[in-house]
């Protein structure tokens, strides 16, 4: 068997396998629902292999798609990488990154490593917060780039370079009877007023029964049966499980990261911003996959 595909077909894949979602992910990569389907099939006919379990409800990956997932994102890894090797010049300076634990944690690790092997004489000063807290400090030009958790309902500016559904997810035995007990970050925090607004337009009863600015603390006492928590549907833990169905919880809005760039950002700055959109605008963050919340 030959292999000839696309970079294209690559990232088509990749959103599919990452959102789970045909909707979703013909969003991510710019096409319609049908000539994202007619990429995957193609690239199924291609490699003699299922890469997903559909039905009118679910999409999954095979375990041939799980395999091939690793390798489509180190053939997108190394496209990136030559290009910007080739194209962009060496630089040096100091470029002061915001961004949120979580999604710090989770996606931007190779993000990062990627830009530093390409340009070592630039220094990265990164610095993880809650997203009030983030734009608050680069209002008073305390940052040169701001990755922020945002409600696009009703917050505009900056670059959207990530978006993907938030579910309720749980541990251990959570009680079903009495307030629904909650695991979340502290005020101010996008998902937590997402949660709370849900729960009482559903007029759903509700205590806090843990708060934890991190990452560490907040997983730990969702796996510990304390209460329910809330997580981007790419950042769920094997030992943590959803819970919207079995609890009848609403549903939530998508969680959208923007980037924003001072006005006066140098060539530095600019590079890095690019990279950091080129790698999450289409859905293949050089990382692996770990576990996370919602902050």
């Amino acid at each position: 068997m030959s292999f000839d595909t696309d970079f294209h077909t690559l990232r088509a894949f990749v959103a599919l396998a990452e959102t789970l979602h045909f909707t979703r992910a013909a969003e991510r990569v710019g096409r319609s629902q049908s000539a994202l389907s007619v990429q995957i099939r193609r690239l199924e006919d291609t490699l003699g292999h299922s890469l997903f379990l559909r039905n009118q409800r679910n999409v999954r990956l095979t375990e041939s798609g799980e395999v091939f997932l690793g390798y489509a994102r180190r053939l997108i890894d190394l496209q990136r990488e030559a290009w910007s090797r080739l194209s962009e010049p060496e630089v040096e300076g100091e470029i002061r990154l915001g961004t949120p634990e979580d999604f710090a944690t989770h996606y931007l690790p190779g993000v990062l490593a990627t830009f530093r092997s390409l340009h070592p004489r630039v220094h990265l000063n990164v610095n993880c917060d809650l997203t009030l807290n983030l734009m608050s400090a680069y209002e008073k030009g305390l940052y040169d780039i701001v990755l922020l958790k945002r409600d696009p309902q009703s917050v505009t500016g900056g670059v959207r370079v990530w978006r993907e559904p938030l579910v309720w997810v749980a541990g251990g035995e959570a009680p079903h009877s009495g307030p629904l007990p909650l695991v979340l970050s502290p005020s101010p925090c996008i998902y937590r007023a997402r949660a709370l607004l849900a729960l009482n337009q559903q007029g759903r009863n509700w205590r806090i029964a843990y708060t934890s600015p991190s990452l560490t603390g907040t997983l730990a006492a969702v796996r510990s049966g304390l209460g329910i928590g809330v997580l981007p549907a790419n950042m769920i833990p094997a030992d943590v499980r959803i819970v919207d169905r079995a609890f009848d919880l609403p549903s939530l809005p998508d969680a959208e990261i923007a980037l924003l760039a001072q006005p006066e950002l140098g060539e530095v700055g600019q590079m890095l911003a690019r990279h950091i959109m080129d790698c999450l605008d289409h859905g293949t963050p050089s990382s692996g996959r770990h576990s996370g919340s919602g902050r």
